[in-house]
């Protein structure tokens, strides 16, 4: 899929001669020549970079950068005649990845739009990777490792610290079985007496009835004899 680029400076020739050169070496480009119809484009658009200049009519292009940024992590690269390096510290504290000034090299700005393009696709990789690290699935069961927090068929359940405990144990073992004192042992970090056992079996029958109000499929069967397992669904 192609990388879409907003293109936003108030001189139509500058518009047009980026959309020409970017369209050429692959992007998508959409163009506007104003800071309110930006901030339009960019909420009805999905926009991969947004490539903003600063002297813009209705609204600056620095208020432009600064409503994106607290919306989005889409990159912004500010494009401007001004060599001030106060607007370049305002624009880079508003939330501006990069700067360049005009006259531009064409070959310098291709080059920066693609290390930031890169740049944000693999900042996406690590999310989705530290994200896909943290989740566990079995069939309509979710759970997040980082929140501590459980969804049955989408919708989430409340459960206590030690409910959770159990839950995780069974995601990460689907299939294997565990006798009462394993449990105790691993989830109150304590060696289980008689009395005690009565402890595993409250938990896992709370635990039982809270996924299965959501759920018909049965996840957690008793394995007689044994103990408890989670099935994989």
């Amino acid at each position: 899929m192609k990388k879409r680029i907003l293109v936003v400076d108030d001189e139509i020739n500058i518009c047009e001669l980026l959309k020409m050169e970017l369209e050429f070496e692959g992007y998508e480009v959409l163009t506007c020549t104003d800071g309110a119809e930006a901030i339009k484009m960019f909420d009805e658009n999905n926009v991969d970079l947004v490539l903003l200049d600063i002297m813009l009519p209705s609204i600056n292009g620095f208020d432009v950068c600064r409503q994106i940024s607290q919306k989005s992590d889409v990159p912004v690269l500010m494009l401007t005649a001004k060599t001030d390096i106060i607007d370049k510290v305002l624009g880079l504290e508003l939330g501006a990845d990069d700067y360049i000034t005009k006259p531009f090299d064409m070959r310098e700005l291709l080059a920066r739009i693609k290390v930031l393009i890169r740049r944000t696709g693999m900042s996406e990789k690590m999310k989705s990777k530290e994200n896909n690290e943290n989740i566990i699935k079995n069939g309509e069961i979710e759970i997040n490792l980082i929140s501590r927090s459980a969804t049955v068929a989408g919708r989430e359940i409340h459960l206590t610290p030690k409910e959770f405990d159990l839950l995780e144990l069974f995601m990460h073992s689907v299939e294997k079985v565990f006798n009462r004192e394993d449990l105790f042992n691993i989830i109150w970090k304590e060696y289980v007496n008689v009395g005690e056992s009565r402890t595993v079996d409250m938990h896992i029958q709370r635990l039982r009835k809270k996924i299965e109000d959501y759920s018909s499929n049965k996840y957690i069967e008793t394995v007689f004899g044994i103990g408890y397992k989670m099935r994989k669904n």
